[in-house]
């Protein structure tokens, strides 16, 4: 049995990996920057996030025309000279585009990494003519999202609530028929497969391989301590499956957790694992 390689490490907190144009794309929490890196290991800074933005509320993909957008106190893209300009005046998490060019992004308020209560959050939908409006909400905590190829159904992780939530995508953009699924996870950033299943992380320190109704078909063991944060298919034939994370103790909380990379160490890394059915979908 193949077990994970390191690809990238020294990083804060990676997360929302995406393949695009060769190379895995990634946020690199904690020192709030867009990257690239490819197979080689070699990575590159693509943007400096604003300061000001809300540091933990980033996500990326990209425009039907190539532009980068970035999540965070509101929606930004990157313009050809690479200056930030505001797409939408909305705060959010995480986003996926489909294959029309609608972008949805979801959210919800992190007062909980306090200690306040959680509240329930919401996926918003931004249409190519700039139009803004909620599609969805009571998600419980939302956090990555998918689209099926056919740009017919999302599927969202619902972090609170250990599931994964899947909609119908109808004409317009809007959500409906929200149905369960798969129960009994820790998911965070998901991705797609040709064959329908989805890699999701469990909440302690492996990701599976899930299909719809619940089933394990496969599962990667990570190491002690070891969060996986998101996931992501890519490379040439989309059969190498990414791994964002980094240190995590299970019997810390999230603010100690949170202030211990912040401050200590870039404990931060991307892993490999080599799959036999390929990604589909988006992002």
């Amino acid at each position: 049995m193949s077990e994970p390689k390191v690809l990238l490490t020294g990083l804060g907190i990676p997360e929302s990996p995406r393949w695009h144009e060769g190379r895995l794309w990634f946020c690199n929490w904690i020192e709030r920057q867009v990257m690239a890196v490819g197979l080689d290991g070699k990575a590159e800074v693509m943007a400096t996030l604003d300061p000001d933005s809300h540091p933990m509320g980033y996500s990326i993909d990209w425009l039907p025309d190539g532009r980068l957008l970035v999540t965070g106190d509101k929606l930004r893209r990157q313009e050809r000279d690479r200056s930030m300009a505001v797409h939408a005046d909305q705060h959010a998490n995480e986003i996926v585009v489909d294959g029309r060019g609608n972008i949805y992004l979801n959210g919800a308020d992190f007062a909980f990494a306090a200690g306040a209560p959680p509240k329930p959050g919401y996926i918003k939908l931004v249409t190519p003519d700039g139009r803004l409006r909620q599609v969805a909400d009571d998600i419980q905590f939302p956090n990555g999202m998918v689209i099926t190829p056919d740009n017919r159904t999302l599927i969202v992780s619902e972090s609170f609530a250990g599931q994964l939530t899947a909609f119908d995508i109808d004409d317009d953009g809007g959500l409906s028929r929200r149905r369960v699924f798969a129960e009994g996870l820790g998911p965070d950033g998901i991705c797609l497969d040709a064959e329908g299943a989805l890699w999701v992380s469990t909440g302690g320190n492996s990701v599976v391989r899930v299909a719809e109704g619940g089933e394990v078909l496969q599962r990667v063991e990570l190491g002690v301590d070891r969060a996986p944060f998101a996931l992501m298919l890519g490379g040439p034939d989309r059969r190498t499956l990414f791994i964002m994370t980094a240190e995590w103790r299970s019997g810390d909380g999230i603010m100690e957790n949170l202030q211990r990379l912040n401050q200590g160490p870039r404990t931060g890394e991307i892993l490999t694992f080599p799959v036999a059915v390929p990604g589909a979908g988006r992002p």
